[in-house]
This record gives structure tokens, C-alpha cells and sequence, in this order.
């Protein structure tokens, strides 16, 4: 079964649903494994004051029972806290004139009339004729990504199982910015950095930046700019580790995963733009500086199996047979084969390869300005300062984490296609069998010292220089 998301509610309304079908039966699933992934989206210097009122927290109403997922729809629950004060600029039900008297002198009531530009306003009202801009602008607030990250929470948790990890952190903010550390191996293709290390440097961050003094800089971009009634954007960057080879498809465009996650990306409140790997930096080089020569490294001795607490699939068979195949928790199964570096991203011909999937997405500033800029009236068309919505100065950190679950669920819909299974079981069985096939082929393979008996040794280490081929790079 495709996996399929669905959500429904406002800003200010009640509250927020999430709807995710194609979720296999079996999945271990906690609302506190939700919570997490919403706290984190709910921090990050430079957020607005809606973040001291709402404390999310996930009512899970249907398809777990006793912890574990049904196979069935799981319906997740976000109530908003602030609807107290908009039960009647927000109530489903026409007020009645009673309540309408009650209600004379409530700003919120009032129609919103002046579109800020940048924003959805606009465009919004003019396509579905509304006479209220607030018709638009509640579903168009970012309020709505938190009901994505609950929903990306459980695709996280599916694909943890297996021993794929997501994380996110800011290279910039304004003009600060610093750059990607994961797109540069070490020698003989050893990993740049530890994901573990990198993460607890990142949420030590008030904003999310690895870089403790490009931190404190961009802290304080975002209060210069709050300072002049502006607001800012940036990027951030995804990495995606232990990720298999074969994800995805080269067969019809549709299937090319980067084009899925790339569109997925871009469909998050305020993101710009979108790159893989290199990127655009990649127009700029020749081939020879682009493209990721290829390794080997010989398989795993038969009987061989990881530490416990090695880096991998939970489930102990799995992580064996993942081992087996090549992955040592930075890269996933691939029949031993690697890459010098990782300009692709972890992707080529719309298939993963087996490195760390490396992705980066631009945001851009928030739209409401606490100093508005020029408008003119939605029904008069008369020149007014845009309307002033409650709004964030800097939503960048909170942004990559909404980033890391739409990520999850669109890798975990490739997942599923991949692995199929009505249970976590079934899947666990198909993925075991495709890594022993990866093993198999890794033994049929000559041995690297053959390997390169027969051709010229790989060149290029890094996107600047060449590495010293043959050695295994873990």
C-alpha cells in the first residue's frame, strides 16, 4: 500500500489533523516518539510570541493500539491552544446575534482586507473569490507543518528500524553563513564528520548551527533585524545516513527520487529553492570535479557480525545482514561499493547509491513584516501598509526540522514501494533478502587488489584533489 498524508485545520482553529495511510502493522509508535520531533520544531531564536502559547503535544486517535501500529490510518490530533481566544473569529458554526453582540469590538472579527506581500494573501483571495483574506491565510500559515512533522515522526520511526538516520542543521542566516560539512570526504573516502557529534553540536545551537561562533552570529542577525521591524531567511541542509542502495527509480521521471524529495522540499511554507549534492555549484566545475569516482572494499567475513550497539537496523538479524552488504552506519548496504566523495548527494540516474543522501533548501524571509510594506486594499484597491500578522523574525531552525520529516515521509513511501509488506515483519524479511543479495554479489566480486590490476586507480578525494585509492574507508 502507498503511503499517503493528508491534513486538515487552521492556524487558529481548533486544532490540526493528520491523516497517514500506508503505515505497515507492527510499527513500535509512542506519542512521546511524536512529541520529540514537535518540541523541536516549536524552538529556535527568533520565533514569534505563538510559541510561548502553544506547547504541542500529539493525541494519537487511531490506528495504534497498545503501542503498535494497526496496519489501518493513523490519525493524529494537534489541538491549538490559542483557539480560546478565536472560538468565535473562528467558530465553524455563523454566530448567532447574541454572540455577534458579545463579539462587537473583537480585532479578530474584523475582515482582513490588505494582502502583505510575499505572502498567499493575495493570489488566495482573487483565486477563490474571498472577500476575507483570513479564508486564505489560516491554512496558508506555517502552523500547518507541525501537523507534517507529527506525521513525518512515524516515518522516522519506520525507517530508524533500519538504521537510517535524519538530522538537519542551518549554513545560513542572512548573510552569515557557513559551508555544508558532509559533502567533503576524508582520505580514501573516509566520512567528514561523526552524525552523532554533528547533531548534539546543532541542537546545542540556539539556531541550530553546528559552528558555535557562526552561531553567535547569526543570533545576532536575527535580533538586528528584529530590531528594524525586518525579517530574515537562510538555509539549511538535510542529511540522510544509512540510506541503501536502490531507493528509487530511473525509469520513469516520477520515480527519480531527487525530483520526489526536491518537490516535496519546495513545497514547504516559504522554501525558494532546492539542491542535492553539489547543486548549482556543480554548473561551475568540469566533470572530473563533479562526479563521485567509485571504491570497493571487501565484503564482511561470513560469521562476522556487528557489535550490538553498532551503527545500523535495530533488529539483529537485519543489522547482520546490512553489515554483510557494506553499511557501517554512514553508508547503507551498496555490495560494498562507495564513492570518494559525494558530490551526487547519495543520488544518480534518480536512485540512491548508497551514500549519505546530503540535501539543501533555501528559505526565504518571513513575509510579515512588523514595518509593513506598500499594498492596496483587497476591495477598494485604495494604498494601504499590508496587513500585521503575529509572525517569527527567523523561522530557518524551525524550518529544518520541518524539513527533516517531510524528507522522512517521502523516503519512507520509497521505502515501503521497495520493501512492500503488510507488517514491519514482511518487511524486515524483504529486507534482509535484498542485502544478502548485495552480499552475494559483493562475493562474486573480484578482489579489490584484481579490481585494480585491471584499470586505472579512481582519482579525485575531494571536489580540490585526489585520494589515495584502495584502502577501506572506514
Amino acid at each position: 500500500m502507498a503511503l499517503r498524508l493528508l491534513t486538515a485545520g487552521e492556524s487558529h482553529g481548533p486544532g490540526l489533523v493528520a491523516v497517514l495511510e500506508g503505515v505497515p502493522h507492527g510499527l513500535p509508535l509512542t506519542a512521546a516518539d511524536i512529541d520529540r520531533d514537535l518540541a523541536r520544531r516549536q524552538r529556535g531564536y527568533g520565533r514569534g510570541g505563538r510559541m510561548k502559547i502553544e506547547q504541542d503535544r500529539v493525541r494519537i486517535v487511531g490506528g495504534v493500539r497498545h503501542g503498535r501500529t494497526l496496519g489501518s490510518p493513523i490519525a493524529l490530533w494537534i489541538p491549538n491552544r490559542d483557539w480560546e481566544n478565536w472560538s468565535r473569529a473562528m467558530a465553524p458554526e455563523p454566530p448567532d446575534d447574541a454572540a455577534q453582540a458579545a463579539a462587537d469590538g473583537d480585532w479578530r472579527l474584523e475582515p482582513v482586507t490588505r494582502p502583505r506581500p510575499g505572502h498567499a494573501d493575495l493570489a488566495g483571495a482573487l483565486k477563490y473569490g474571498a472577500r476575507d483574506i483570513r479564508d486564505v491565510l489560516e491554512r496558508a500559515s506555517a502552523r500547518e507543518t507541525a501537523a507534517r512533522v507529527a506525521a513525518g515522526a512515524v516515518a522516522r520511526k519506520l525507517l530508524g528500524l533500519f538504521g537510517i538516520r535524519i538530522q538537519s542543521y542551518v549554513l545560513r542566516i542572512g548573510e552569515v553563513a557557513i559551508p555544508s560539512p558532509v559533502l567533503e570526504y576524508g582520505e580514501d573516502g573516509r566520512p567528514p564528520v561523526d552524525p552523532a557529534a554533528l547533531e548534539e553540536a546543532t541542537e546545542a545551537s540556539p539556531v541550530r548551527c553546528p559552528d558555535p561562533v557562526a552561531s553567535e552570529r547569526m543570533v545576532e542577525a536575527i535580533r538586528t533585524a528584529g530590531q528594524a521591524g525586518d525579517t530574515l531567511g537562510g538555509v539549511f541542509e538535510i542529511l540522510v545516513t544509512g540510506v541503501p542502495v536502490g531507493l528509487g527509480s530511473h525509469a520513469s521521471g516520477d520515480r527519480r527520487l531527487e525530483g520526489r524529495l526536491a518537490g516535496a522540499l519546495m513545497a514547504l511554507n516559504a522554501i525558494k529553492g532546492v539542491e542535492v549534492g553539489l547543486g548549482f555549484a556543480a554548473a561551475a566545475l568540469p566533470g572530473s570535479r563533479v562526479h563521485d569516482p567509485i571504491g570497493f572494499r571487501p565484503p564482511r567475513r561470513e560469521g562476522t557480525e556487528p557489535a550490538p550497539a553498532a551503527p545500523g537496523p535495530a533488529h539483529p538479524a537485519a543489522r547482520a545482514a546490512a553489515a554483510r552488504a557494506g553499511a557501517d552506519g554512514w553508508r547503507g548496504p551498496a555490495a560494498g561499493f562507495f564513492r570518494y566523495r559525494n558530490g551526487a548527494g547519495g543520488i544518480e540516474g534518480g536512485i540512491t547509491n548508497g551514500e549519505p543522501l546530503v540535501l539543501r533548501a533555501a528559505m526565504k524571509p518571513i513575509a510579515t513584516l512588523r514595518r509593513p510594506l506598500p499594498s492596496a486594499d483587497l476591495l477598494t484597491g485604495e494604498p494601504f501598509a499590508a496587513h500585521h500578522e503575529r509572525s517569527d523574525i527567523c523561522a530557518v531552525p524551525a524550518a529544518a526540522v520541518v524539513g527533516e520529516a517531510i524528507v522522512a515521509l517521502e523516503l519512507a513511501a520509497a521505502w515501503i514501494e521497495k520493501f512492500g509488506g503488510d507488517s514491519v515483519d514482511d518487511m524486515l524479511r524483504n529486507y534482509i533478502a535484498y542485502c544478502e543479495r548485495l552480499a552475494a554479489w559483493v562475493h562474486r566480486a573480484p578482489a579489490p587488489e584484481a579490481s585494480r590490476a585491471a584499470g586505472s586507480p579512481p582519482a579525485g578525494g575531494s571536489q580540490a584533489g585526489a585520494p589515495t585509492p584502495g584502502r577501506d574507508p572506514r
